[in-house]
């Protein structure tokens, strides 16, 4: 294994358990009924015990979306063609897009990474460079990267993280994708993980329709027929049919993990990533919040492999980070939960729970 992946798997520790006890017990303690405020309750005591504080800020909120370019368009699996992923990165760059609006509003900058789009990009460009190939190949004919291209992507992820968090310390980070065609590899890694029917786990990406969705099946179990990713090594599915940004949102997971860096979750793609990063380290599970519940089949059931609860369910089905954008206002607002709501004892009320 590369080792900087190995280094920053050893290096992520556990959050501070006397905190999380200490916020549970005043988020149970404050002048309401107790568990009156949902899931806000449980994700203010996990930041709590990630940030080792009951007053925790998120003042220095990032995301970063990853881009890559997939061979499997080749098999009919998107309705856009694959020019649009560098497209899209000049859209970003330019402040128009979709997460450029939503992390504006959650007061987030975005970073886009460049892990494998098939385009040639000036270096001065104000991007992530971090190209491991230009696109990968058709997972349907064979591998879609080889093992060492698969762990360079992962290792790029971490690198990302640690760079940004020197430059600036980074208080929340979330995840996000660009790549046409990629909920095709998505669904190939969670059908692998999970063991369930192709089928089952493949939706309707930009908006196939029941013929192209047919096509998409078959590619990924084509794919899955010839290469045969063991599920039991998360880098050779990573490999066999994967993308290089889903390979750098795993990097993300594991370098924010090591750093100590809460990561908000976006969607599918990026769950994937997350997929492949808590196969190499569970422990990188107490650092991930999952943002959101896409309309795309598989993600519920990425999240049941994880055993996350996602926090919003929108309707998505976008990526690019948009849903974290969102989720990163429910974590804002969880800690001033903990933070500024009074106990009983505080305010002199009386307690009718005891």
């Amino acid at each position: 294994m590369n080792v900087e992946i190995r280094q920053a798997i050893d290096s992520i520790r556990p959050p501070n358990t006397g905190v999380y006890a200490a916020a549970q017990t005043r988020l149970r303690q404050q002048i309401r009924p107790a568990g009156s405020l949902g899931m806000l309750e449980p994700v203010a005591a996990r930041l709590a015990a990630i940030a080792g504080t009951l007053d925790v800020h998120l003042k220095h909120k990032v995301i970063v979306t990853c881009a890559g370019d997939h061979g499997i368009c080749a098999e009919g699996v998107s309705l856009f063609p694959a020019e649009v992923t560098p497209q899209m990165v000049f859209a970003f760059m330019a402040g128009a897009a979709s997460i450029n609006a939503l992390a504006r509003h959650a007061g987030a900058d975005v970073y886009v990474a460049d892990l494998g789009v098939n385009c040639d990009f000036d270096p001065a460009l104000p991007i992530l460079h971090y190209k491991v190939r230009k696109g990968t190949s058709n997972f349907a004919s064979g591998p879609a990267m080889t093992r060492e291209e698969a762990e360079q992507s992962v290792a790029n992820g971490i690198r990302i993280v640690r760079r940004l968090h020197a430059e600036c310390p980074i208080d929340l980070l979330g995840t996000g994708d660009m790549g046409i065609g990629n909920t095709t590899p998505s669904s190939a890694i969670i059908a692998t993980l999970s063991g369930l029917p192709v089928s089952q786990l493949t939706g309707r990406g930009t908006g196939l329709d029941d013929a192209g969705v047919q096509r998409k099946i078959a590619a990924i179990e084509k794919g899955l027929s010839i290469n045969k990713p063991r599920r039991e090594d998360p880098l050779d599915v990573l490999a066999k049919v994967g993308g290089f940004e889903i390979g750098g949102l795993a990097g993300l997971v594991l370098g924010a993990a090591s750093l100590g860096i809460p990561v908000i979750c976006d969607g599918l793609i990026s769950t994937a990533g997350a997929l492949i990063a808590c196969e190499l380290a569970p422990a990188a599970k107490a650092y991930l919040f999952a943002s959101h519940r896409s309309v795309e089949t598989g993600h519920r059931f990425m999240h049941e492999h994880l055993g996350m609860a996602p926090l919003l369910d929108l309707q998505l089905r976008l990526g690019e980070g948009t849903g974290a954008a969102l989720a990163m206002e429910l974590l804002d607002a969880s800690t001033r939960v903990l933070a500024e709501i009074k106990t009983f004892d505080e305010m002199k009320v009386t307690d009718a729970q005891q």
